[in-house]
């Protein structure tokens, strides 16, 4: 089958990789070159680099909207579109361009969780499965109805970045199994008063609030890892929060100071403990808490904001 492929970081690899092994990519559409990194300099994307990796045609249009872009991807004479994690709307005349519409490959079990960040948002939100959905697209975000829906189990401890690495692989499988069945599968319509909503992170999105009880502040944490990272701060400065798990403590103590926990210390949270297992004070590397408390001599009683 020829495929025209949308995507953009490195979530998309996996699919883009099983299309050029299963059929053939007619060209890639990824979003610009940006800046990035210190110095911010000039940037591709992950999916650009492997796409001119294996000689095929990449298109970088800044706006899929702007005339003319929908007749030059209906040249390419595809059969079909797929969109994994590419970050624009696609307008119906684009959706069309391709024989047989366009499939998406979603890191959710919609209509739970449509947005850009569904993986983060399930852990968050503290759930316990999620999955692949892959749908035929309309002009709505995530709406569409859907073709394929496979689940898989959330792990206690997993974060973003380790669930995405697994979801990015299922869907290169469900997406290969949604095109050899196309003929055959009935797209479902969505229900969409189930719907939730997963947007774009925001830095503050990473905030550890104490009021909260520990298992949600794990839930922030294991869901802003890598980015933008779950953080507090005391009279130390801001720490990072890579790695933690809730814990009982045998008095409760104000929400967000130092208490005692077996022969360590944890912080207060509205219903218990936060025992922190990897932290990053700013500007210096990484490192457990235990070392932590030794570098910056915190006892029982300092407070966390």
């Amino acid at each position: 089958m020829n495929v025209l492929f949308y995507g953009t970081p490195e979530f998309s690899l996996p699919t883009l990789d099983a299309l050029l092994r299963h059929h053939r990519v007619v060209a890639v559409v990824t979003q610009p070159d940006r800046p990035a990194h210190r110095g911010q300099r000039l940037t591709a994307p992950p999916v650009k680099e492997r796409a001119l990796e294996a000689g095929l045609p990449v298109l970088q249009p800044p706006r899929l909207r702007d005339p003319g872009w929908s007749e030059r991807l209906r040249e390419l004479g595809a059969d079909v579109a797929v969109v994994v994690a590419f970050g624009q709307i696609l307008p119906r005349a684009v959706l069309d361009a391709a024989k047989r519409g366009s499939i998406n490959v979603h890191a959710s079990l919609l209509p739970r969780y449509r947005g850009a960040a569904p993986i983060a948002w399930a852990i968050m939100r503290g759930e316990t499965e999620t999955g692949i959905t892959t749908i035929q697209m309309d002009e709505g975000m995530d709406t569409g109805p859907m073709l394929l829906r496979v689940p898989t189990a959330i792990g206690a401890g997993e974060t973003t970045g380790e669930l995405s690495e697994r979801l990015a692989s299922l869907g290169a499988d469900v997406l290969i199994d949604t095109l050899t069945r196309l003929d055959t599968l009935t797209p479902i319509p969505q229900r969409h008063e189930e719907a939730t909503l997963a947007p774009r992170l925001k830095k503050t999105d990473g905030g550890l609030d104490w009021a909260r009880p520990a298992r949600e502040l794990v839930n922030v944490v294991r869901g802003c890892n890598p980015w933008p990272g779950a953080a507090t701060s005391t009279d130390a400065g801001k720490l990072s929060v890579w790695r933690a798990t809730a814990v009982t403590i045998g008095q409760l103590g104000l929400p967000g100071t130092l208490v005692p926990h077996g022969g360590e210390l944890a912080i207060a949270t509205r219903d218990g403990g936060f025992l922190p297992l990897e932290v990053q004070p700013e500007n210096k590397r990484r490192m457990s808490w235990a070392d932590y408390l030794r570098g910056t001599r915190l006892g029982a009683g300092a407070k966390f904001s």
